[in-house]
């Protein structure tokens, strides 16, 4: 009888074999991944506004299904909704800057007081530090500020990008919008024909949980942020800091990228305090910003966000600083709806199949195998999430 003959050993150890296969998929990962940047980076002047116009529908889809379901259009719902909002957002924007533009020259003339008191203390103090040094160093400061009052007037909205590239842009944004708010299902269902049939209700599932994440947090994220807003405005009036209004406004604008941006403009607001109203208005200012971030974080996200959109905000400081870096300030703002759109999706893809935890109805392979898509206004479904 013949012994069997074992194999002879692999000249390639197990280990090294297993690394090698992970390594070659991972670097077509990779690749992916840095095809899709460039990609963005292309397209970015397209793909950037149709971003914003998704987080606008999330925001504004519940108040559009409101009243349709109260026999409205859904047409008219959409253009109310949009005219609306618009219409608030130009009146609260010409307050603003109004309100800036007239600030600045009080602004600049208590900065100026501050610099001539600090270089007074610091001369006279206790550290007795040479006069001409600090007169230069402190004639330096306010020469800047005086001489870039205008510049700093006429630029306060201008950004990297052109003046044809924003107002572009923002067309594009509201166009877009328009269309996704009437009869944005559709052209999801017309979307996911680009899966393989057997996966197109799975998809389409898939996306209604995310988009339906991306309402949750878009809600979240404005009353969050009307809450700080109005919270340390309130408090800067309070205490007298100039230009209370626009740095509260600062403030709204930066709790739409979480934790980093409340943190950086409330920052901006005790700097603020401190060259206008001295060290104590600072420390006010200060406890302020803290006791709103306090209920923000432990009150309001809970509260409103809820278990299914909350992020460990490891993932939102990591998603946050690759955004801005990578895009900037846009990469930044999108970073965060993006990871939780992925999140719930995934989640969707990983339970089916079974009851949808979006609350559709089970009919996804009906809706998504049509021949053809028509302009139907969908059926009101977001205002009761």
């Amino acid at each position: 009888m013949s012994e069997s003959v074992s194999p002879p050993p692999h000249p390639v150890p197990a280990g090294v074999r297993a690394a090698a296969s992970w390594s070659w998929r991972l670097l077509v990962i990779g690749a992916l991944v840095v095809v899709l940047f460039i990609g963005f980076l292309k397209f970015k002047t397209v793909l950037v506004p149709v971003a914003i116009a998704i987080l606008g529908t999330a925001m504004l889809v519940p108040v559009v299904d409101f009243l349709n379901r109260r026999r409205l259009p859904r047409s008219l719902a959409v253009v109310l909704s949009m005219v609306g909002v618009l219409g608030v957002l130009g009146l609260v924007m010409s307050f603003v800057v109004r309100e800036f533009i007239n600030g600045i020259p009080e602004l600049t003339s208590q900065v100026t007081q501050t610099v001539n008191t600090v270089k007074t203390w610091l001369i006279d103090g206790p550290f007795k530090l040479d006069a001409k040094q600090v007169n230069n160093v402190g004639g330096d400061v306010v020469d800047f500020i005086n001489h870039n009052q205008e510049k700093v007037t006429s630029g306060a909205l201008a950004t990297a990008t052109t003046a044809t590239e924003i107002v572009t842009g923002a067309f594009l944004t509201l166009f877009v919008m328009i269309f996704f708010l009437y009869g944005g299902g559709q052209i999801w269902e017309f979307v996911t024909k680009l899966v393989p049939a057997e996966q197109r209700a799975r998809v389409c599932a898939a996306g209604h949980a995310g988009f339906g994440t991306l309402v949750g947090y878009v809600r979240a994220t404005v009353a969050v942020a009307l809450v700080d807003a109005i919270g340390i405005g309130v408090g800067l009036a309070i205490i007298g800091v100039p230009l209370a209004l626009p740095l509260a406004s600062l403030v709204f604008l930066g709790a739409f990228i979480p934790i980093v941006g409340a943190l950086v403009t409330g920052g901006v607001a005790v700097l603020v305090a401190l060259v206008t109203n001295g060290w104590l208005a600072a420390v006010i200012a200060l406890a302020i910003v803290i006791a709103v971030m306090q209920v923000e974080s432990h009150v309001l996200q809970p509260f409103l966000l809820g278990r299914s959109v909350r992020l460990h905000p490891v993932a939102v400081v990591l998603a946050i600083a690759g955004g801005i870096v990578l895009a900037g300030i846009v990469g930044g703002l999108l970073a965060v709806p993006l990871i939780a759109f992925l999140n719930t999706a995934i989640r969707e893809l990983n339970v089916w199949p079974g009851e949808l935890a979006t609350g559709v109805d089970g009919d996804g392979a009906e809706l998504v195998g049509g021949v053809e898509l028509v302009a139907e206004p969908d059926s009101p479904t977001w205002d009761t999430r």
